[in-house]
C-alpha cells in the first residue's frame, strides 16, 4: 500500500542559516524599486495617451493617478516588510487595480470630467502590467536569497522532542516561507532527531517560580540571535505555563508562534476567534457547495465548449500528424478514475506506439516515479511525434471533450488509472473528492519530475483549499509551464 512519507519518518535535512548573515533582513531596493514601478508605470502611460490623444490636464492627470496607485497600495499594506518579495500572485494586484478604477471612475462622474473612458482605461492597464512584473522579480529574488539563507528569520523552537522534530521537518522540507530553524529548547527528556542543537532544556512539568522556564528561553534566543521562538504545544508546554512564557518573551522584545499541527491549511480558510479567553482557530470547511462551485462549472463547460471550436484547425492538424506518422487510431482512450470513484473514458492524442499498453509491465522495473504512477524520461513506447505532443501537451487538448461532458474539470487533481487507485490509503483517496482536471497544481509544479508524496500532497492541498479564483490562477500559470516544457515526458 503506498502512503504519504511524512517528515517524522525519515530526518529532515535542517536548513542553516549561518551567524553574522543578516537574517530577516531583504534587499533594501525592495521597496524604493516597488514605488518607483507603480509611480513610473501609471504616471507616464498616463502622461503620454492623454497628450497624443489631446485630453485635458495631462500632466495633473498624470500626477493624481500615480498618486491614487500608491495610496490604495499603501492602504492594502503591499509596501510593508512582511508583505515585499513574499508573493507572485496575480490576484491580489488585479484587486487594487480594480480598486484604483473604481476610486477614479468616481472621481470622474463627480468632477464632471470630459476625459475619453477608453483612453483612461487604457491608459491604466499598463500600471497593471509593471506591477505585477515587478511583483514577479522581487518574488524570483527573494526566493533565490533565502536558498541561500538570506533574508530569513531565525526560528528557536520550543517543544517536546517528538513534537518539535515534527515542525523542523516541515519547514526543512520546502524553501518557500522564511522561517529557519537554529535551535530548540526542549521540554522534557529525549533526543531530537532531526540534528538540531539543543541549546536548553525545561522540565516535564511548569516550575512554580517564573524565571525557571524563562530565563533558559531567552538565553538560548539571545545565543542564536533567534528573530522569533516557535512554540510545537504539547502535554508539558500549553496553558498557564505557555502563557506565563508568552509573558516574558514579548516583555524581552521577543516574538512568539504557536504551530496548531494543521498541515496545508490555506490562510483564507482559517480565522481567529476567542472563548473563554482562550485564542482560537477556526478552520473554514472546504468549499463545497454556494456560488463559486456553480461559477466553476460554467467555466468548465463554457471552456471546454470554446476551447474545442476555437482550437478545431490546431485539432485537425495534430490529427493528421498522429495518423501519418505512426501506424494506429488518432484518439487514445484509458480508463480512468474520476469523482467518487466512477470510472470514465478520458481522451487523447495518441502518443504511443499502439501495442504500448502490453509493453508496459516489461518495462516496470524502469519506472522513474517512486510511487503508484508509471513514468520514464525516455519511454521507448512513445512515438516521434508523441514526443513533441507531451512536451507541448497537446496531446491532452481532446480532454476538452471530457470536460464538456462533466467528466473532468479544467483545474484538478491528475486523473488517476484504476491501477493507480487500487494502491490508494485513505488519504489518498481523498484526491477523488473532486473531478480530476486538465492542469492542476501538479503541472504548474514540475509535472513529472514530481516525487509521487510531492504530486500527492499538491492535489490534497488543492482539494482542501479550492476556490473559483484560485482556478483563474492556475490556469494563468499553466500558460507558462507548458512553454517551459519541464517535466513533461
Amino acid at each position: 500500500m503506498w502512503h504519504v512519507q511524512t517528515p517524522e519518518r525519515s530526518a529532515p535535512r535542517v536548513r542553516t542559516a549561518p551567524r553574522g548573515v543578516p537574517h530577516g533582513i531583504k534587499a533594501r531596493w525592495y521597496l524604493p524599486a516597488a514605488l518607483f514601478i507603480d509611480v513610473a508605470g501609471t504616471g507616464f502611460p498616463v502622461a503620454v495617451l492623454f497628450t497624443t490623444h489631446f485630453q485635458p490636464w495631462p500632466v495633473p492627470s498624470a500626477v493624481a493617478t500615480a498618486g491614487a496607485w500608491v495610496a490604495v497600495r499603501t492602504a492594502r499594506s503591499r509596501y510593508t516588510k512582511r508583505s515585499l518579495g513574499e508573493s507572485r500572485g496575480a490576484l491580489p494586484v488585479l484587486h487594487d487595480w480594480l480598486i484604483l478604477v473604481g476610486v477614479l471612475a468616481v472621481v470622474r462622474a463627480a468632477g464632471d470630467l470630459r476625459h475619453s473612458q477608453l483612453i483612461c482605461l487604457a491608459a491604466l492597464l499598463p500600471a497593471l502590467v509593471a506591477t505585477l512584473f515587478c511583483r514577479k522579480f522581487t518574488y524570483r529574488h527573494l526566493a533565490r536569497a533565502r536558498r541561500r539563507a538570506h533574508g530569513v528569520t531565525r526560528v528557536l523552537l520550543l517543544g517536546e522532542p517528538a513534537a518539535a522534530d515534527d515542525v523542523a521537518g516541515y519547514l526543512a522540507a520546502r524553501t518557500d516561507h522564511p522561517y529557519v530553524v537554529v535551535g530548540a529548547v526542549a521540554v522534557g527528556a529525549g533526543e531530537l532527531s532531526s540534528g538540531i542543537r539543543v541549546a536548553a532544556r525545561l522540565g516535564e512539568q511548569m516550575p512554580e517560580a517564573h524565571g525557571i522556564d524563562l530565563m533558559p528561553v531567552l538565553g538560548a534566543a539571545l545565543e542564536l540571535e533567534a528573530d522569533v521562538a516557535l512554540v510545537a504545544p504539547g502535554r508539558g508546554l500549553s496553558g498557564e505555563r505557555l502563557r506565563r512564557i508568552s509573558w516574558g518573551l514579548h516583555d524581552a522584545g521577543l516574538e512568539l508562534a504557536i504551530s496548531p499541527g494543521l498541515l496545508e491549511v490555506a490562510v483564507k480558510r482559517v480565522e481567529t476567534v476567542s472563548a473563554a479567553g482562550m485564542a482560537l482557530l477556526r478552520i473554514v470547511p472546504p468549499v463545497r457547495r454556494g456560488m463559486q462551485p456553480v461559477l466553476k462549472a460554467v467555466m468548465d463547460r463554457g471552456g471546454a465548449i470554446l476551447g474545442l471550436i476555437v482550437l478545431s484547425p490546431l485539432l485537425l492538424l495534430v490529427a493528421a500528424a498522429v495518423r501519418g506518422t505512426s501506424a494506429g487510431p488518432v484518439f487514445y482512450r484509458s480508463e480512468r478514475i474520476g469523482q467518487g470513484g466512477v470510472p470514465f473514458l478520458m481522451w487523447k492524442f495518441r502518443s504511443m506506439h499502439v501495442n504500448a499498453d502490453a509493453r508496459k509491465a516489461e518495462l516496470a522495473e524502469q519506472n522513474e516515479n517512486d510511487g503508484a504512477m508509471f513514468k520514464m524520461r525516455r519511454d521507448p513506447r512513445v512515438t516521434r511525434v508523441g514526443r513533441i505532443l507531451r512536451r507541448t501537451s497537446l496531446d491532452e487538448l481532446p480532454q476538452l471533450i471530457n470536460v464538456a461532458y462533466g467528466e473532468m474539470s479544467l483545474v484538478g487533481p491528475r486523473p488517476p488509472l484504476a491501477d493507480e487507485v487500487a494502491l490508494y490509503s485513505d488519504v489518498e483517496r481523498r484526491r477523488l473528492n473532486v473531478r480530476p482536471g486538465m492542469t492542476g497544481l501538479w503541472q504548474i509544479s514540475g509535472r513529472s519530475d514530481l516525487s509521487w508524496d510531492e504530486t500527492v500532497a499538491l492535489d490534497l492541498s488543492y482539494v482542501d483549499n479550492w476556490s473559483f479564483t484560485s482556478d483563474v490562477d492556475v490556469m494563468a500559470r499553466t500558460l507558462r509551464a507548458v512553454v517551459d516544457g519541464r517535466g513533461a515526458y
